[in-house]
């Protein structure tokens, strides 16, 4: 038996989800004496493609077709099936990101297996196969039976944790994917990059700001916090509709889910769908004057008062703290 990982990766370097991702499949391979294979696709260095062996995988299947330079959904399915019945996989893991939710249900449908996203722990039974996943945004969990021969899983981000680079070299492997005969229809157009800062879905800490900042002129406060934490800064859908942050800052349902490990909402009431988006947070502070605010009830830690009176003494604590 086999577990397929799929190694996401950006601008030629793996993310660190996919090290967390074959961290996981190392641990669920042990359980059922298996072997773990990780899928790469595009030019990837042999440095790189061997890190993924120090994390877990025995074996690395590189696909570098030109074909696939971008990411089609429905091409990168036909190339994923193909690669699972090559390879026997009965396990196949993706990251829970936009990435994994694009994949994992064409993925799904087309092997008539059985689909679990967001899983945030190792099953608690292979047979028959039950495994723990998050449900109405975060607020609860279920445990879902799985009885297709095939699973497809989304694990979620920061949900197990990375294991100590110290795996072998793994076996690299060309994958000519040639049963996919279609092309693809996507061309692009143009690319425009964020540069010069921290990238929300792979940051740790996030500052993150919403209505209650009362306005851009305010953001500073935001921005001075986030620099003295090495933190991305994000808000809430109504300030990037108001044109205070770009859109590319939201995070929510509707925007960009992310799960680092601390989250500092400042000013952020906690509707329901910005929730949804930052859940996954192992820790949440909430800065708020209102008692009632809903924010407070998701919030692992909360401070009751202005963001002008507390950010200055938070940052300023934090730099005596870090002796700048």
């Amino acid at each position: 038996m086999t577990l397929l990982v799929y190694a996401e990766n950006r601008e030629g370097k793996f993310k660190k989800a996919t090290f967390e991702l074959l961290s996981y499949a190392e641990e669920l391979a042990k359980s059922i004496n298996a072997d773990v294979i990780a899928l790469s696709v595009n030019e990837i260095s042999p440095d790189e493609l061997n890190k993924l062996g120090h994390y877990g995988a025995k074996k690395v299947v590189s696909v570098t077709d030109e074909k696939f330079a971008l990411l089609d959904n429905k091409l990168y399915t036909s190339m994923i099936a193909n690669l699972v019945e090559k390879e026997n996989a009965e396990i196949i893991i993706f990251p829970d990101n936009l990435t994994g939710r694009a994949l994992a249900p064409r993925l799904s449908a087309k092997l008539k297996a059985g689909l679990v996203s967001g899983v945030v722990s190792a099953p608690s039974s292979y047979d028959p196969f039950v495994i723990k996943k998050k449900v109405f945004t975060g607020k609860a969990f279920a445990d879902v039976k799985v009885s297709s021969a095939i699973k497809v899983l989304t694990l979620s981000q920061n949900s197990f944790g990375i294991k100590d680079p110290s795996g072998d070299t793994p076996q690299i492997e060309d994958f000519k994917a040639e049963a996919v005969s279609e092309k693809s229809n996507i061309k692009l157009l143009s690319v425009d990059k964020i540069t010069g800062k921290l990238l929300l879905t792979d940051a740790e800490i996030v500052v993150s700001g919403g209505r209650g900042m009362r306005g851009p002129e305010n953001w500073n406060m935001i921005e001075e916090l986030a620099d003295v934490l090495g933190a991305a800064t994000a808000c809430t859908r109504p300030v990037s509709d108001e044109g205070w942050r770009p859109h590319d800052e939201h995070v929510g349902q509707t925007g960009k889910i992310i799960a680092p490990v601390l989250y500092i909402a400042c000013g952020i009431s906690g509707a329901i769908q910005h929730i949804g988006g930052i859940s996954s947070s192992k820790v949440i502070v909430a800065i708020n004057k209102d008692p009632d605010a809903p924010i407070f009830e998701v919030a692992d830690y909360g401070v009751l008062g202005d963001f002008k009176n507390v950010l200055p003494e938070l940052t300023k604590a934090i730099k005596e703290i870090k002796g700048s």
